[in-house]
């Protein structure tokens, strides 16, 4: 392009001026004309109605390049300003139409309720105006949400260029290992345009060494076999069966794995497709990785049209997300001979419908951590479409019963006595691990005076913890104030289980807590911050029974702000070049990056301000690292339990409100400030290579926001 704007940074906006002061509160009609080197823009507009610009009031348009684009905007009240944001990548623009105007809304509605008809979501225009209008905004809103691509579309141009370059075939012809994949394909009465392209994504592989084993379970419509037969003409890599009786997911899935010879097996279901270079990168991983027995790659969804959008970029292993729901899914690649010693698919088990985490989970008992690799690529396309389970567990509702059955017979396997618990959401699972006993619980209170914080704190715990077999230690680091000491006085007096520590020297929060360590009776230690107040009256048991399994560490709780959004949902290494709160600002209630705010899962980190853990693995690691004095101690300290091997777990059971740094300040002055940056030198020189790459992130994830959105190249 000629002229126009050169967009920098991941955040590129431009102020809007309406031509009177206030913009009042009514609808608008949103006209965009802007081309760009990107086929679509992810534009939104952003209004302000007194209180700044919030994401969840924003407009989403996207901006197809060189085309009209238009949208209803509704004002709730009036606008004292507006931002409108082109994209959120580094791109070459020009704008050459923006235009909001007032409209009636007789317009409004008439003009979503034709966009709705036109774009499939409804029938007619009558059914349309039936809705109301609020039901109408809501459905119209969604449209453009789920049109938006935001970040991905740069991927995808990234990810097009790196594949399509002549080192591809360098690639290909380095490979020192190449070993024949199996691909497992359970196919009945799928749409035949979806079964063909699932199967052209196999013959368009780059890597050749492939077998594609195919099982027919009976399909009804003929025209399933007939296109069968005719692809095993076309390639001699492919080879198909036909069941006579229909025996259901798993059995066709063993027949389709009675084909297999490779060494690797590939899982493919019959409407969905493997990307063009998947095989490639897998055999990739195997050469650097010849012993591991499980493979997993990231995955996006591909709609009717062949749209490709909401990427899930995974963790890698990690078994408490895994034992919350499946999150590996797709593509999963496993060694044959490890599906040959657990027997296959399981038939008869009432696992169909998650027969997929029934076999992984029945996998991972017969390997180890070291043998499980996540390969951080999008190999795998889920098929959205009526009847999918990619449009949501509705769509198929025994899934999360057969999941819960897999999951309970793999703890019944593991000799774990602990019960399978449903969530409000199908397919997440909560393990109910019972208490060991009745241990004794020893909370840590660091606190100097600020009774208005600290008397909520203690009078919750006390008031609402259903857990009664814990003590409560106030580590008190120079309190004056009278209405303090006096109250300590009355604390103490009336409940037997408070104490007051008297911790005479500056404040240092990493060896006041290690003070109070020194002094705590019970089996497991709790560092609790002086201005936070319970929610879940079981947070104790909760936090408790997690830190009692032998293999964890550190057990972090879920953290609110006051206006019930998210403070805290376990640390994520490396965010703004240190470390942040994972999915900070979220509303309460929020699913997550793929329900990661509604499960538990495995972290490198949890925050001090409540952290339980054994009192023997506290005293094994040295406790807080008292070079700390404020800042980074307990991720320090946290990283130092999982270097000696233990896992360190987020838990959204667990729930707490958070007055964050009320005690303590801002870092505001030269002294702080300087202080901070040391904390902050001191982290970066011994975990370096984990803040450049947090395992239980993902590197195509941000380092700039906490709110796993995605980075850009």
């Amino acid at each position: 392009m000629n002229d126009g704007w050169q967009c920098v940074g991941l955040d590129p906006a431009f102020r809007v001026e309406p031509e009177s002061d206030l913009l009042p509160r009514g609808w608008y009609m949103l006209e965009v004309l802007a081309a760009s080197e990107t086929d679509t823009l992810p534009a939104k507009l952003y209004a302000d109605y007194g209180h700044g610009y919030k994401e969840l009031e924003s407009f989403c348009l996207p901006v197809d390049s060189g085309r009209l684009s238009k949208r209803i905007c509704y004002f709730p009240h009036r606008a004292r300003s507006l931002r409108f944001d082109p994209c959120d990548f580094s791109a070459r623009i020009k704008v050459d139409q923006f235009v909001l105007a007032r409209v009636t809304r007789r317009f409004a509605i008439g003009s979503m309720a034709r966009k709705l008809v036109n774009a499939g979501a409804l029938e007619t225009l009558t059914q349309a105006r039936e809705l109301g209008w609020k039901t109408l905004w809501t459905e119209y809103n969604a449209l453009f949400i789920r049109r938006a691509l935001s970040g991905y579309e740069m991927q995808l141009v990234e990810e097009r260029a790196r594949y399509a370059r002549p080192e591809v075939s360098v690639r290909l012809r380095e490979l020192e290992v190449q070993p024949l994949i199996s691909i497992v394909v359970p196919v009945y009465n799928p749409p035949i345009e979806l079964l063909k392209a699932c199967l052209d994504s196999v013959l368009a592989q780059l890597y050749p060494h492939w077998q594609l084993c195919i099982a027919d379970d009976a399909s009804t419509n003929l025209a399933v076999g007939q296109v069968l037969e005719e692809y095993e003409k076309r390639d001699k890599r492919i080879r198909w069966v036909r069941r006579e009786n229909n025996g259901h997911i798993c059995a066709a899935s063993n027949s389709a794995l009675a084909l297999a010879e490779g060494e690797y097996v590939a899982l493919l279901d019959h409407d969905d497709c493997l990307v063009k270079h998947a095989l490639l990168e897998v055999v990739s991983a195997v050469q650097a990785n010849p012993v591991v027995d499980i493979f997993y790659s990231d995955e996006d969804f591909i709609d009717a049209e062949g749209r490709r959008f909401a990427p899930h970029y995974k963790s890698d292993w990690n078994p408490a997300l895994l034992l919350s729901h499946n999150y590996i899914t797709h593509l999963a690649v496993f060694r044959r001979e490890l599906l040959e010693r657990v027997g296959g698919f399981r038939e008869g088990a009432g696992v169909e419908g998650a027969q997929d985490y029934d076999l992984l989970l029945r996998c991972i008992e017969l390997t180890d951590a070291a043998k499980i690799v996540h390969i951080p690529r999008v190999l795998y396309h889920w098929r959205a479409h009526e009847g999918s389970t990619a449009l949501g567990p509705q769509e198929k509702s025994y899934t999360s019963a057969a999941g819960k059955r897999a999951l309970q017979d793999h703890l019944a396997r593991q000799g774990i006595d602990a019960e399978v618990l449903d969530t409000e959401d199908d397919n997440l699972y909560r393990i109910d691990y019972p208490l060991e006993g009745e241990p004794l619980v020893s909370l840590l209170i660091p606190t100097r005076d600020a009774l208005d914080v600290l008397r909520p704190c203690v009078e919750s715990i006390l008031n609402r913890s259903s857990y009664r077999n814990f003590e409560l230690l106030i580590l008190d680091n120079g309190s004056v104030e009278h209405d303090t000491l006096q109250w300590f006085e009355e604390i103490t007096a009336g409940d037997p289980r408070v104490r007051v520590l008297r911790y005479d020297a500056p404040f240092n929060y990493s060896a006041i807590n290690n003070f109070g360590a020194s002094h705590a009776r019970g089996e497991i230690i709790g560092l609790v911050n002086n201005d936070v107040e319970v929610i879940t009256p079981g947070w104790i048991e909760e936090l408790a029974s997690l830190a009692q399994r032998p293999e964890n560490g550190c057990i972090g709780a879920l953290l609110y702000y006051p206006d019930d959004t998210v403070q805290h949902a376990g640390v994520v290494l490396g965010l703004g070049g240190y470390a942040a709160h994972s999915h900070r600002g979220s509303p309460r209630g929020s699913q997550g990056y793929f329900n990661r705010l509604k499960v538990r899962q495995n972290l490198s980190a949890v925050t001090g301000a409540c952290l339980f853990v054994r009192k023997e693995l506290y005293e094994q690691v040295g406790g807080l690292d008292e070079s700390y004095t404020v800042a980074y101690n307990d991720v320090d300290f946290c990283l130092r339990v999982q270097e000696a091997g233990y896992l360190n777990v987020f838990t959204p059971f667990a729930e707490l409100y958070h007055h964050e740094s009320k005690t303590r300040g801002q870092e505001d002055t030269p002294e702080k400030v300087a202080r901070f940056d040391q904390e902050k030198a001191r982290l970066s020189d011994r975990w370096s290579a984990l803040l450049e790459r947090d395992p239980y992130y993902n590197p195509n994830l941000t380092h700039s926001r906490e709110d796993f959105s995605l980075r850009q190249y």
